[in-house]
């Protein structure tokens, strides 16, 4: 933690203090390690560059940059998130990057999300990382917010590529918002092993 927060100084501590005890959870509880870990900070409006992307092994902060929420969830600030097919909200939690592909927004990334009830619907809603035209800071001076995804956390397409490429085979990513609900419920902030790695395992399958 102290390594990484010194790396990025102006991440939230406790966003970050999160992402680190969700990922330590679930690596304790069978999951293989990554080399990268990405956190995003949606409690930071939508012009901040709120996605953070660590090295852990040599601790160091590979990139900070724009992402987009989805289009239910708020505008220039995030303040409804969802699980639910068709909601075009942003889900919170852990969620491990899985294949690159290309799909109807070029070159883009799926994950899983591997928290019951809160991201684990991510596959069925194709919430993935792409580029997106509407990232775009000059959108923030006429309209007071970049533009906003169906969910999925859409990056610049100038930076697509390579924040795909860093992410892809088996990373974690981390969402982060200020929710008491998500604190006390989830599997993998309050660590619960045994349930932890029946998840894992049946995302193995």
């Amino acid at each position: 933690f102290n390594s990484l927060a010194k790396a990025a100084p102006k991440l939230n501590p406790q966003a970050l203090q999160k992402a680190i005890s969700a990922m330590q959870c679930a690596i304790r509880s069978g999951a293989s390690d990554a080399q990268r870990l990405a956190v995003i900070d949606y409690s930071l409006p939508s012009t901040a560059r709120r996605l953070w992307i660590f090295d852990l092994q040599r601790k160091t902060l590979l990139l900070q940059d724009l992402v987009a929420h989805g289009n239910k969830s708020g505008e220039n600030f995030a303040t409804h998130f969802s699980n639910r097919v068709g909601s075009y909200q942003t889900s919170l939690g852990l969620f491990r990057t899985q294949e690159s592909y290309q799909g109807g927004n070029g070159y883009s990334l799926r994950m899983d999300g591997l928290e019951p009830g809160v991201n684990d619907q991510a596959r069925e809603r194709a919430i993935v990382i792409h580029g997106a035209d509407y990232v775009n800071p000059l959108w923030s001076q006429r309209q007071g917010r970049i533009g906003r995804s169906q969910g999925c956390p859409a990056v610049r397409p100038a930076i697509a590529k390579q924040v795909i490429d860093k992410l892809k085979g088996g990373q974690f990513m981390y969402s982060w918002y200020p929710d008491r609900n998500l604190a006390k419920s989830s599997l993998y902030l309050n660590c619960q092993p045994r349930q932890v790695a029946r998840i894992l395992a049946a995302n193995d399958r």
